[in-house]
């Protein structure tokens, strides 16, 4: 067996082979060639049609600047899309949209529910568009059918779900933050209250002993202190006029009349000059400490005032005496014992309000020392109160900082519910309706077209191939002559007869007829394919 086409090492393509194979094999080529294409541009014609509509939808970001509202739905887009494709593809959304627009009416008998969903499932595509940024901008819904209305129809169901979907999803989203806002800004409160409360006990249990009364603390220990001692030292002079009245009270019990040449001198007298001198010497010390006004003072200025009108009444008496007779010594003695009983009666008065001042006095003196006694201890508890109302205060001021930051972020979260409420945040937007097929998806005619051109080319090449590969026969003189054992001297030319060259003229012709039929059937067909594909 000789094969044609085969050539020798460092010969060149020898063209003449090739066109004598074509010429011989061009039938084995041109049939299986055109039972190719048609079969497979039959099969474009005779599968069922689907038509795909589709919709661009728009990502639009919120209409109002972040720093004027911040948006409180703040998770990411793709997860967001992704759980809002979840919900419409749910088993419940599918067959709601089924049952609505009678889809696969033709195949309910032979499919369950969930095999119908599962069907539209594999009908719908959702593209996501991204940006240089690997953003979201957009994204396409299509969905394919048998009927280009009925895709289109459905096609707008899907987007308007997903328009709805999302807006509905970002308000629960945005209303459930601000419920859980408002539940953590409730807890935050009633901590605060509880907070307040106890700094309120807390200061009504230690009144007068909180870091901030600690001045006033030592203002009042001191005047209390300064009030202490002007008490002790009125205590003081209290009890040297307590001594002084009881020894003038003795001396006036002992007291005798006498007189020198018919002019009477009790013996109180010098002894009431004495007093005085006493009682102006502590007036003169008193003065220099204290004002005029000072209770001491004023106390002593009226004993002084008692003391000299003592002294007056007793003189006034002895001169009264002295004028109704001197010659009667009888009854001058009762006048001066009269006198005498008015002066003890007054020392007696004077000793007794003596001894309650001092009475009154120690009982002051004690209240202010235990007053004393008390702002010591409020002194001395102050560090320690100090921190404890530290720790009361640091608690406050973390809950009421808790507190504001909750209410800002409510106050935030309920002006971004708003604005979600009135569609003024990110929202999807329909950019291009839901279009009508007006050429199937699928089958694509005049890619079917091609594809069966292809296929009809390897099928014709393969059987021609085939065909001159099995046959034996030899068509080349050069082949021949390489056969021979001895070089060909002359050659005879071949000697045809008219019949025969008819019949090779006939058999020509009708392979170019063939082959013309066979490209314009291929032509009309692309041409039908690109047209009405």
């Amino acid at each position: 067996m000789v094969d044609e086409l085969e050539e020798k090492p460092g010969e060149g393509i020898n063209l003449q082979q090739y066109v004598d194979v074509i010429r011989r094999r061009h039938m084995y080529f041109l049939i299986p060639f055109f039972v190719g294409w048609l079969v497979v541009w039959s099969a474009s014609w005779v599968l069922p049609s689907r038509y795909r509509s589709g919709t661009l939808i728009l990502v639009e970001q919120p209409s109002m600047p972040k720093d004027y509202v911040t948006p409180n739905v703040t998770d990411d887009l793709q997860a967001r899309l992704a759980s809002i494709t979840q919900q419409i593809l749910s088993r419940t959304r599918l067959l709601h949209i089924i049952d609505e627009l009678n889809l696969y009416a033709d195949k309910r008998g032979r499919l369950n529910p969930d095999e119908l969903v599962e069907r539209m499932r594999k009908d719908i595509e959702i593209a996501l568009v991204y940006d240089d940024r690997h953003f979201i901008t957009s994204f396409n819904i299509y969905y394919s059918s048998h009927d280009p209305h009925l895709a289109q129809q459905v096609t707008g169901e899907l987007t308007n779900l997903f328009i709805s979907e999302n807006l509905e999803l970002r308000q629960q989203k945005s209303e459930d933050t601000t419920k859980f806002l408002e539940q953590q800004l409730e807890t935050a409160r009633q901590n605060l209250a509880e907070q307040e409360e106890k700094v309120r006990i807390y200061k009504d249990q230690h009144l007068g002993e909180l870091p901030s009364q600690l001045t006033s603390n030592v203002q009042i220990l001191s005047g209390l202190q300064g009030q202490l001692q002007s008490e002790e030292d009125g205590l003081n002079a209290d009890r040297q006029q307590n001594a002084y009245l009881q020894s003038m009270l003795e001396q006036s019990r002992t007291m005798q009349p006498t007189s020198k040449n018919g002019d009477a001198a009790p013996v109180g007298v010098p002894a009431l000059d004495q007093e005085l001198d006493k009682l102006r010497s502590q007036l003169a010390y008193l003065s220099s400490i204290y004002t005029d006004r000072h209770p001491d003072v004023r106390k002593l200025k009226d004993q002084i005032a008692k003391t000299e009108k003592m002294r007056d009444q007793a003189l006034a008496d002895l001169k009264a005496g002295a004028t109704s007779g001197s010659g009667n010594s009888h009854a001058s003695t009762p006048d001066l014992d009269a006198t005498a009983g008015s002066a003890t009666i007054q020392l007696q008065g004077q000793l007794k309000a003596n001894q309650i001042d001092m009475t009154n006095k120690e009982h002051e003196i004690a209240a202010l020392k235990a007053k004393i006694d008390d702002y010591q201890r409020r002194l001395n508890d102050e560090p320690a109160r100090e921190q404890q109302f530290a720790d009361l205060t640091r608690g406050y001021e973390q809950s009421k900082a808790n507190y504001d930051e909750l209410l800002k972020k409510k106050n935030s979260s309920q002006m971004a519910t708003s604005m979600e409420l009135l569609q003024q945040g990110e929202h999807f937007q329909m950019i291009d309706p839901p279009s009508l097929p007006l050429k199937p998806d699928f089958p694509n005619r005049l890619k079917f077209c091609g594809i069966g051109l292809g296929i009809g080319i390897a099928l014709g090449g393969a059987l021609a191939g085939g065909t001159e590969f099995l046959d034996d026969r030899l068509y080349d003189e050069k082949a021949l002559k390489e056969l021979l054992p001895v070089i060909v001297i002359s050659e005879i030319p071949a000697i045809t007869s008219t019949k025969e060259e008819t019949k090779q003229e006939r058999k020509l012709w009708l392979s170019w007829v063939t082959a013309g039929i066979v490209f314009a059937a291929v032509l009309a067909g692309s041409a039908i394919s690109f047209f009405r594909g």
